[in-house]
Parts: structure tokens; C-alpha cells; sequence
């Protein structure tokens, strides 16, 4: 069941890791896909990003990379008109932020971000200034925008030690960031303060905020629904008790992964995430 990560893929997603397809810009298509009234899901190279266009101007949640920001600007152009007013940082990993300071310098947009984003982002001397969140916050942030209440609350100790969701209530639409990888084992980065039993614990939380309409644009993945996210919830819990079973009868980290998930599981792996690399996270 074991699959090897492919070749191109990255072995961290550190503040400026960036992935084969991130280099290669001219082969990346920004993608959309309107998930409710101007209120759109983009894809390119990267996490998955929000849109919400509209009277106060485009809200952006993540950016992606620094390679395809022109991109990403010429496509919310096309949609919108406008450019980016706001930009809301779920976390500080390369793929979310990577964009953030050519969209400060070109298009004066304003950042946010939870203060360890913020922290993480200025201890990285490669990291361009212009694109530090402007302004930060430590468990809420609300906009009254587009016709919208917009929630930002922080989850701690999850994916990283700096991880918020995003939910416009109105149009019941979330972004929980990369505490939801849908279809896929989710990258937990332990060396920046995340912690399995927070993201299940995170996860669990965003679950008892939301309903079967609401829509979900995952940090990574298709677009989802509840029960998809509910179904991301069974997987890390059983995943984890397999692992936790094995480390009660002795076995070590390498016989873990030579013995391997249930097979419901296999279709869980992904070029980043493998069975192995999930396991390891798990031991």
C-alpha cells in the first residue's frame, strides 16, 4: 500500500519551498468556480484561495506563490474589475502567502493575519517585508463587507501554531485552511507547533459551527460539503487509532509502515502526504 512520494514534490512546505508546478508559472491556469452570489473558489498552484467581490471591494483569502500572483490579479481583474483590497492569511505556509507582497506593492492591498503568522513570516530573513500582515490579531477578527459578516477565529495548535478559518455567515461559506485536506491525508507541521489531537480537535470545532448547506473551500482538494468534511474527521480519528494500536503492541515506527493503513485508506494518498509519511506524522 506504501507509495512513493513523485520526484518533483517538495519535501517541506517551509515558508519558500515551492513545488516543481510552482516554477513552471506559465503552465499554471487560474481557475474559478463561483460558490455563491460573488463569492468564488480559485485554484492555480497552491492552496485553494476565496474570492468575495463586491460594493467594499475584493476580499482574497491566501494568495498562493510570488510566481503566479500576476495570475492570480489577472483573473480577480476578469471576475471583478477590481483589484485585491484585502488579503486574509490562513497561515504562513509558502503556498497560502507566497503572493502577499506583490499584491502590497502593486496593488496596495492590505494584509491580516493571526500574530504567529505574522512571528513565523518575520523570523525568515528570505521573506519579503512588504508582504508581512499589516495587521494581526490573536483569536477574532470580523469584517462587515459585500453584504457579509465575515468571521476569522483562530484554531491553535493544529496544522501550525498560527492556523484561522474563514466563514461568511451569510452566505454560509467557509475556508478552514489547510485544516481540511479533502480526499487526501493533511500535511500536519509539527516543527511549527502543529499537533494531531489539535487538528482533530480543530476540526471537530468547525464541524459544530456549521451546517449540511454549508460550502466549503478546503485548503487543498475539490470543493466540499459537511459530510465530506465529516468524512476527513473519520479518517484522521481511525488512521490515528490503527497507528495508536500498533505502537500498543510494540511495533516500531519502521514495522508501522511496513505493515501499513487498512486498505480504505489507500485511495488517501497523495504525491505530498503518502501512507508512509501520514503514519509517521500518526507514530
Amino acid at each position: 500500500m506504501r507509495k512513493l512520494l513523485l520526484s518533483c514534490v517538495l519535501t517541506t512546505l517551509s515558508v519558500l519551498a515551492l513545488p516543481a508546478a510552482a516554477y513552471q508559472s506559465e503552465e499554471v491556469i487560474v481557475e474559478h468556480n463561483e460558490v455563491a452570489d460573488n463569492i468564488y473558489m480559485l485554484t492555480g498552484a497552491g492552496g485553494n484561495m476565496l474570492m468575495s467581490s463586491g460594493d467594499d471591494g475584493v476580499f482574497l483569502v491566501d494568495d498562493q506563490y510570488t510566481q503566479v500572483a500576476e495570475k492570480i490579479a489577472a483573473k480577480i481583474k476578469e471576475l471583478s474589475g477590481e483589484e485585491v483590497r484585502y488579503i486574509l492569511n490562513t497561515h504562513f505556509h509558502g503556498d497560502h502567502v507566497g503572493s502577499n507582497s506583490w499584491f502590497a506593492n502593486n496593488q496596495n492591498s492590505t494584509i491580516y493575519a493571526h500574530d504567529h503568522v505574522r512571528e513565523r513570516l518575520s523570523q525568515d530573513s528570505d521573506f519579503n517585508a512588504a508582504g508581512l500582515p499589516a495587521i494581526t490579531f490573536d483569536s477574532t477578527l470580523t469584517f462587515h463587507l459585500n453584504n457579509d459578516t465575515v468571521r476569522v477565529f483562530y484554531l491553535p495548535a493544529g496544522h501550525t501554531d498560527g492556523d484561522s478559518a474563514v466563514w461568511f455567515e451569510d452566505a454560509n461559506v467557509l475556508h478552514p485552511g489547510d485544516l481540511f485536506f479533502n480526499e487526501r491525508f493533511p500535511f500536519i507541521d509539527l516543527k511549527s507547533g502543529g499537533d494531531v489531537d489539535g487538528y482533530i480537535a480543530n476540526v471537530e470545532e468547525l464541524l459544530n459551527r456549521i451546517n449540511d448547506d454549508t460550502v466549503i473551500i478546503p485548503g487543498h482538494g475539490p470543493l466540499a460539503n459537511k459530510q465530506d468534511y465529516q468524512g476527513f474527521l473519520t479518517m484522521l480519528k481511525e488512521t490515528k487509532a490503527e497507528v495508536d494500536t500498533m505502537k500498543q503492541q510494540g511495533m516500531t515506527l519502521d514495522e508501522a509502515k511496513t505493515k501499513g493503513l487498512s486498505d480504505k485508506w489507500d485511495g488517501w494518498s497523495w504525491s505530498f502526504i503518502n501512507e508512509e509519511r501520514w503514519i509517521t506524522t500518526l507514530y
